[in-house]
């Protein structure tokens, strides 16, 4: 004996897969969206600087550190500078940062 009522929920089991499918891969293309924007922003992130120099509190203040460009410590007032740069701040009496020692980094006496 054929059941309609049996059919009849198998097609709308099979519209509710169908959704679920279509939403599933609008959520993978969505994540993969996501992702190669991510990698183009990595692409596209300039290099960190060799050398930071790290601004007093006020744009008027003189500069606090001289830093490695990596260093772990560097405050948000740091801005990239060349070697050059780093090594004259150092020479006019910036403080080299205790924790990253560019000083020794650009082989300057003490």
């Amino acid at each position: 004996m054929n059941d309609p009522a049996r059919l009849t929920l198998l097609r709308f089991l099979e519209r509710v897969q169908l959704r679920d499918l279509d939403r599933t891969r609008r959520w993978i293309a969505e994540e993969e969206r996501r992702e190669a924007e991510r990698r183009r922003g990595i692409e596209r992130k300039p290099p960190e600087p060799d050398w930071l120099l790290e601004q007093g509190l006020n744009p008027s203040s003189p500069p606090v550190y001289v830093h490695v460009g990596d260093c772990w410590n560097t405050g948000t007032r740091s801005k990239g500078i060349e070697r050059e740069q780093a090594r004259r701040a150092l020479a006019d009496g910036v403080e080299a940062c205790p924790h990253c020692r560019p000083d020794s980094a650009l082989r300057m006496p003490d």
